[in-house]
C-alpha cells in the first residue's frame, strides 16, 4: 500500500461528494501520507446545551477528518467504513474546530487512526481514536 501514488485532488474530489461534508462546511487545510487537518466553521445554531459546538458535531468531525486520513493510505477509490470511534471531550469549543488524524496502523483490511480537535486558540479540546475497514472487492 505505501507504494501506490495516490491523488490529494482525487480525494478532494470524493470528499466534496460527501453530503454531510457539504452540509457542515468542512475546509481540508492540509492532505499528506497518513495526515489529514480538516476544519469545520463553527455555527451558534447547531450549538449543544452548554452553548457551545455540539459534542456529536465534534465526533463527526472527527470521524471524516480520520477517515480522510485512512483515505490518504488506501486510496479514494477503496470503499471504507468506520468499525468503532471512541471521543473524549476536553474543554468546550466556541470557535472554529480544527482535526488533525494520524494513521497509527494500517493493515490490509482496517486501518487505525489518533484524530485530535482544537478550537482556533489552539485549546484541546477532544481526542479520539477510530478504526476504518477497507472493504476490497473479492476477485473470482
Amino acid at each position: 500500500m505505501a507504494d501506490k501514488q495516490i491523488s490529494n485532488d482525487a480525494i478532494l474530489e470524493r470528499l466534496n461528494a460527501i453530503p454531510s461534508v457539504q452540509t457542515f462546511h468542512y475546509r481540508v487545510e492540509e492532505l499528506s501520507p497518513g495526515r489529514a487537518v480538516v476544519v469545520a466553521p463553527y455555527d451558534q445554531k447547531l450549538d449543544g446545551i452548554f452553548g457551545s459546538f455540539h459534542g456529536g458535531l465534534l465526533a463527526t468531525l472527527a470521524d471524516s477528518t480520520g477517515g480522510t486520513a485512512a483515505l490518504t493510505i488506501v486510496g479514494p477509490e477503496t470503499p471504507t467504513a468506520t468499525t468503532d470511534l471512541s471521543i473524549r471531550y476536553l474543554a468546550p469549543c466556541r470557535t472554529d474546530a480544527r482535526a488533525t488524524a494520524t494513521v497509527i496502523k494500517a493493515g490490509r483490511t482496517l486501518v487505525v487512526v489518533g484524530i485530535e480537535v482544537h478550537d482556533t486558540n489552539g485549546r484541546h479540546v477532544a481526542t479520539c481514536q477510530a478504526s476504518y475497514i477497507c472493504m476490497h472487492s473479492k476477485k473470482r
